[in-house]
């Protein structure tokens, strides 16, 4: 039948010739025919010859050791050149312009993209605040290129910023959700960045995420810094997660059974910061009245607690 008919044929043959190991020459010939119409015999073909040849070996390499001062070994990723000049508001303003305009699916987005994250770490948080009055717009498709880079600065001045965004609803519920999910992801958090986020703990519309991302920052801050126990902005978040805590996970109604499961689940996500409240969740798994659920989820919660704590000491033969 017709659609069994080969409709495009393609041969190539190649001939090497090699000497001591180098390639010398390469002659190569390719035909590529296409048949629209089998039947008729009709088509069209092309025929391609290439050659290559070997015109002469370098026997020695001239290498100036003074280059090698310049030379250093670093991971390439996510490494860009530092910026010489300084960047100012209108700068970025005139950036997210251009990224409205550019084509999406472009190399020139995406470059123009990363330079818009990398910029925006050299803002203040008056610039940035400035910059938000001025470029909050949407583009094509409804797309925010300045909410979708905050998440990526990673600077304290832009955390600020997105818990202004979100205290004051100005960011749609999904990209409220992408910032707090984006703060588990911080390298080098700082306690100026937990102080301004502790507040939004305490919102009666405070989310999953909203728990769970506050406290992995917690958790990466107290990896880097032993003694954050007393550092007040990590005590703010843990006092609010005592309060509902409260003295051993006692529940007014089963309808706070899942926020007491989300509350004992962000106290064991942020590691050593959790140690003053070893002793409430030791009381909320050892009281057999409470649903099992949560006896087994205050458990958990000690699993960031350093063993050097002697959490051990602290937990009673629950299961006894």
């Amino acid at each position: 039948s017709q659609s069994e008919q080969q409709i495009v044929s393609s041969q190539l043959e190649c001939v090497q010739s090699i000497r001591d190991g180098v390639l010398e020459e390469a002659k190569c010939s390719e035909s590529d025919r296409v048949t629209l119409f089998p039947q008729q015999g009709s088509g069209a073909e092309t025929q391609t010859r290439s050659a290559l040849k070997l015109m002469h070996v370098e026997t020695e390499t001239l290498y100036n050791k003074g280059d090698s001062e310049d030379l250093y070994v670093t991971d390439i990723l996510y490494e860009r050149e530092v910026t010489k000049r300084e960047v100012t508001g209108a700068d970025v303003t005139e950036l997210v312009w251009r990224l409205c305009l550019a084509h999406s699916a472009s190399y020139e987005t995406a470059d123009l993209f990363m330079t818009l994250v990398f910029e925006l770490r050299h803002l203040s948080l008056e610039a940035l605040r400035a910059l938000w009055q001025r470029s909050s717009f949407k583009c094509r498709d409804n797309w925010q290129p300045l909410i979708d880079a905050l998440p990526s600065c990673a600077t304290e001045a832009c955390v600020v910023l997105m818990k202004d965004l979100i205290a004051s609803g100005e960011v749609e519920e999904d990209k409220v959700e992408y910032f707090f999910w984006s703060f588990a992801f911080i390298a080098n958090p700082t306690s100026g960045m937990i102080e301004s986020l502790a507040p939004l703990l305490k919102s009666p519309r405070a989310s999953q995420s909203c728990f769970l991302g506050v406290t992995a920052l917690v958790h990466r801050f107290c990896s880097a810094h032993s003694s954050c126990g007393v550092v007040p902005a990590v005590q703010s978040v843990m006092r609010t997660l005592g309060k509902f805590l409260g003295g051993n996970c006692t529940m007014k109604d089963p309808e706070h059974l899942s926020k007491m499961q989300l509350v004992l689940k962000a106290i064991g996500n942020a590691g050593l910061a959790a140690a003053a409240l070893a002793p409430a969740l030791s009381s909320c798994a050892a009281l057999r009245s409470h649903p099992m659920e949560i006896r087994l989820a205050a458990v958990q919660a000690f699993r960031r607690i350093p063993c050097s704590l002697r959490v051990s000491d602290l937990l009673p033969h629950i299961w006894d």
